[in-house]
């Protein structure tokens, strides 16, 4: 419990720390260019920030809350007051829904594919910096890394070949949920990469929540990948009246 909040949290902060530096590139960077880049990619992962923290540091919340035992919804130990300040997060923050219909049905779609290419190519020189380093940790995880962004990328794909919004957003939540491991994914192996060869409590603590989250977490896509290429229209054909 204690390392899935560990690479929950560290995780989230990573992103929303990635996102600050790509908005100071936006507006700062002495090169026209590279500011255009810092953008676009900005656009991306925009949905992912708001709503992957807003669900999984909540869900550290809850995890804290557990480690505690019958003790943790008491006001002694004060994990209770994060929990219902943070559970706020997933509704002014996140609201998944909308956040899922602007990652897939415009980010990652937008100006025929350019705004998802460009995230697979930002992610696969994280990949070649961690097979550069000849760690053989580093190496598998780039490896596991590489294979999640290129099914994301077909799933995608996959889901508007019927060019038909209805029928290929019927499932965006799933690949909000799913791109938002795969971005954290990312984010984890590009800490570890920066922590390779580095000694201490605090590079250590990054190579276990980095390798717990590799491990335990990402695998995790492939049946939200799977439900997104499949394109069930469960959503689409239930009868309201029934619920």
């Amino acid at each position: 419990m204690l390392l899935a909040a560990k690479s929950y949290v560290e995780g989230g902060l990573a992103l929303v720390l990635r996102a600050a530096l790509l908005l100071d590139d936006q507006q700062t960077h002495p090169s026209a260019e590279a500011r255009e880049a810092a953008g676009a990619l900005l656009d991306v992962l925009t949905p992912i920030v708001k709503s992957w923290p807003s669900q999984w540091c909540l869900a550290a919340n809850d995890l804290a809350i557990q480690v505690h035992g019958g003790y943790g919804y008491t006001r002694e130990y004060g994990v209770e007051q994060l929990y219902r300040d943070n559970r706020l997060n997933p509704i002014h923050e996140g609201t998944h829904g909308i956040q899922a219909l602007d990652l897939l049905g415009r980010k990652l779609v937008m100006n025929r594919g350019t705004g998802l290419q460009l995230l697979v190519d930002t992610i696969r020189a994280t990949t070649a910096r961690a097979e550069a380093t000849g760690d053989a940790d580093l190496t598998s995880y780039a490896g596991a890394v590489g294979a999640a962004t290129d099914r994301l990328a077909t799933a995608v794909a996959t889901a508007w070949e019927s060019g038909d919004p209805r029928v290929a957003l019927v499932n965006a939540t799933s690949g909000l949920e799913a791109a938002g491991h795969v971005v954290l994914a990312w984010t984890w192996l590009d800490q570890l990469v920066a922590a390779h060869g580095r000694t201490g409590p605090f590079y250590d603590g990054k190579r276990a929540a980095g390798r717990y989250f590799l491990t335990h977490e990402l695998p995790k896509v492939g049946p939200m990948l799977d439900l997104l290429a499949g394109g069930d229209q469960l959503f689409n054909e239930v009868d309201p009246g029934v619920l």
